[in-house]
């Protein structure tokens, strides 16, 4: 049975400094509520992983939580350029940011070998592109039946890894519906895992194309309402273009940044308190 938790007590169990951490979740149902808890919680030397890190990582890299990056296409949604994660690669502001980058075939494949307990993937990918000469993590290899030369990535398996939901039962089986990306195998492949959730609620209603993660998958759930704001989850709320927009004003300069970290993420700092926080934000 999984953990019915608070997300300060979650984060504060499950992710530690050094770990290698996915945040998931595919333009919906991503754990901001979670990204900025680890913020509050001041974690740092942490190895970032997401298909598509946006402004929850531009979040985390801003705080000097991160080291390295794993990741596929970055960027502000909609709007453009990710200004903490830039300045970090381009300035090591504030402190030196190393990236891996794959294509988003490559990371769901790593996904899914680590999820089902095997060393790497095989895909037909990354011809006519210069990742293999820059990512040390891409091979290739020889199909032993047919002779076709094959690209070839390591599984990934994070320390933990969180993502969000609409619900989940007491039990800790938890519920999502809508887009979902690579979640399931996100958690399936992870030491640790925690999902918040939108609501925990008695019993588990059924909902049309649902992917139901039991309880015996998950570690910690933790009730976050609005958790995934300002992205989206179907059938609570809707995604919050202005937000996105708002972001690029905040991201773009470190003082403003700065402020805003102090104001509206630190500002929530009695949550995190119980779970033995520390000053992240440098």
């Amino acid at each position: 049975m999984a953990d019915i938790v608070s997300l300060a007590d979650g984060v504060g169990e499950l992710v530690h400094d050094g770990d290698v951490v996915a945040l998931e979740g595919f333009t919906h149902l991503i754990p901001h509520a979670a990204g900025q808890e680890i913020i509050r919680q001041g974690r740092q030397d942490l190895t970032l992983v997401r298909m598509t890190p946006d402004i929850v990582y531009d979040q985390l890299i801003g705080a000097g939580c991160a080291r390295k990056l794993i990741f596929s296409w970055g960027g502000n949604p909609g709007v453009g350029s990710l200004h903490r994660f830039r300045d970090a690669v381009q300035h090591a502001w504030p402190v030196p940011l190393e990236i891996e980058e794959h294509s988003h075939a490559g990371m769901a494949n790593r996904y899914v070998a680590g999820a089902s307990g095997l060393p790497f993937a095989v895909l037909r990918g990354y011809r006519g592109t210069d990742l293999p000469e820059h990512t040390a993590t891409i091979k290739w290899i020889t199909c032993p039946f047919t002779g076709e030369e094959l690209a070839a990535v390591p599984a990934i398996n994070p320390d933990v890894s969180i993502i969000h939901a609409q619900r989940a039962d007491r039990a800790g089986n938890v519920q999502m519906w809508g887009l979902v990306g690579v979640q399931k195998e996100a958690v399936l492949a992870a030491g640790r895992s925690l999902v918040t959730v939108e609501e925990v609620v008695d019993e588990l209603e059924p909902v049309a194309g649902q992917v139901v993660l039991p309880h015996w998958a998950v570690t910690a759930v933790a009730e976050a309402p609005r958790g995934a704001h300002p992205s989206y989850a179907q059938g609570y709320y809707e995604r919050d273009n202005a937000y996105y927009k708002y972001w690029d004003s905040i991201g773009r300069d470190r003082d403003t940044f700065r402020t805003w970290v102090r104001d509206e993420v630190l500002a929530g700092r009695d949550s995190a308190d119980a779970a033995g926080d520390k000053e992240g934000v440098r």
